[in-house]
């Protein structure tokens, strides 16, 4: 299998390459030329079997021979070892036909730990057999950074540089990045937003000569891996639901569209998914586009869901791309008009093919906070905010269709990570779990730098390793 950039103007590239690389060197981001199919049979016989055994069968044809499969096997079954749940992603009821997947059970309590616990290890293997150092680099609206930090802390091969909007996200998240004492360990506040962040990692990206000097690779969802390891509990999730036999709906809290876009990766493998669903929170880029077929930024509104406080969701333009047609032309003049104009419009037929394939609500910080109140007075279970827009989604959704299918809300990060957003709505403080206890009590240890490249560009040159 060969991984080809969305902006067509970068040499096909393996599974290894295209994980170390993280960005194509056009600005565009991997994707593979042809997505492998699981049969009926296959995906049935998931039913009852560990997660680690699924992950193994649904990621393979993915890495094809970029590792020896008793590496692989080796790899997943270490990443998944770490989860405080047997079942890895355990699937909770809330009623009839509306289902909470919880993906926190992770080492850092979010969604992110599932491909990131696994990434770091693919990567440490890999820059082991190239006998080569790298910096890590990544921006984070909070979870992200968590998850990298702890899955590439101490690896004597890997510098670690987070950056994260200043005094946006929650001190949880925050102290998960700036506790951690290891000397690879460097997180940035920036003095911005997310979408600042990820400009300028994007721009250091595109800048080769600083790439390539010191050996700068990604982590966040523009790199590959961390897509092929979400698809997984998708398959997980429909199959424990009476999946392939009958179709499984599953809604999305979306930020930069990584994780819904690995739910229409296993679609196009042959999951029977009936609906992708993007939930938003007030910061609505994609169900604006998906209403009315115009891509155009606006400011970050702050929320109390800052994982999803995003307006350019960079994996969207993978998507894209499907919708196109793969037509890599017209997508690089789409690119280029949000660059110089801060929109595009989507053409007619992708708009379409996007349309058919998800649908969009948008939740407010009152229906947020309502959604958290009525899930907990009705269930007893504590959404955090994020999962709460979701669900708040899911319902109109189920309202919209009648609720013919089973619907599976991605429950993205444990209510511990938000207990500010959790006792205002609820009256109850969810406790971290025991091994994070003391975590508001570590030293930190961060930067604060303005939304400059230079400035992140000199800091790296300083303080990483690998440019030494």
């Amino acid at each position: 299998m060969h991984y080809i950039s969305t902006r067509g103007e970068a040499p096909a590239a393996s599974f290894f390459d295209a994980m170390t690389a993280g960005l194509a060197r056009d600005g565009g981001l991997y994707v593979p030329d042809v997505v492998p199919s699981l049969d009926a049979a296959t995906i049935a016989g998931f039913a009852g079997r560990p997660y680690a055994e699924v992950a193994e069968a649904v990621i393979a044809p993915f890495a094809a021979d970029a590792f020896a499969p008793d590496d692989l096997r080796e790899m997943i079954a270490g990443a998944y070892r770490s989860f405080r749940h047997p079942a890895v992603t355990p699937l909770v009821q809330l009623e009839t036909n509306l289902f909470v997947l919880e993906l926190f059970h992770g080492p850092t309590l979010a969604f992110k730990d599932v491909a990131m616990q696994l990434l770091g290890r693919m990567m440490d293997r890999a820059l082991g057999r190239k006998g080569e150092r790298a910096v890590v680099v990544g921006a984070t609206s909070g979870d992200t950074g968590a998850a990298a930090v702890e899955a590439f802390r101490g690896l004597p091969q890997v510098d670690v540089v987070i950056l994260y909007p200043h005094g946006r996200v929650s001190d949880v998240q925050r102290r998960q990045m700036t506790s951690v004492p290891d000397a690879n360990i460097h997180a940035i506040a920036v003095e911005g937003s997310f979408d600042d962040c990820q400009s300028i990692v994007k721009a250091m990206f595109n800048h080769h000569e600083f790439r390539d000097a010191v050996q700068l690779t990604g982590v966040n969802s523009i790199n590959w891996a961390r897509i092929v390891a979400q698809i997984t509990y998708y398959f997980v999730a429909a199959v424990a639901l009476g999946g392939p036999h009958r179709p499984v709906s599953f809604t999305v809290p979306t930020g930069n569209f990584g994780d819904i876009f690995a739910g229409h990766v296993a679609k196009r493998m042959g999951l029977p998914i009936d609906r992708l669903v993007i939930a938003t929170n007030e910061n609505d880029i994609l169900q604006r586009c998906l209403a009315d077929g115009d891509y155009a930024l606006r400011d970050v509104a702050q929320t109390q869901s800052p994982s999803m406080d995003i307006q350019i969701s960079s994996n969207f333009e993978r998507a894209l791309f499907d919708a196109l047609g793969r037509d890599a032309a017209t997508l690089r003049g789409l690119m280029g008009g949000l660059r110089q104009g801060g929109h595009f419009s989507v053409p007619p037929q992708a708009l379409a093919q996007l349309r058919g394939e998800f649908d969009a609500f948008r939740t407010d910080e009152v229906e947020t906070a309502d959604e958290m109140r009525r899930t907990y007075r009705e269930t007893g279970h504590i959404l955090d905010p994020h999962t709460a827009v979701g669900v708040h989604a899911a319902r109109r959704a189920l309202a919209q269709e009648g609720g013919s299918s089973p619907m599976v809300v991605l429950g993205t990060a444990h209510p511990a990570k938000f207990p500010d957003a959790v006792v205002r709505a609820t009256g109850q403080h969810p406790a971290l779990p025991p091994h994070m206890a003391d975590l508001m009590h570590r030293p930190e240890r961060f930067t604060v730098l303005p939304n400059d490249v230079a400035a992140v560009q000199r800091f790296i040159r300083e303080r990483a390793g690998a440019a030494a």
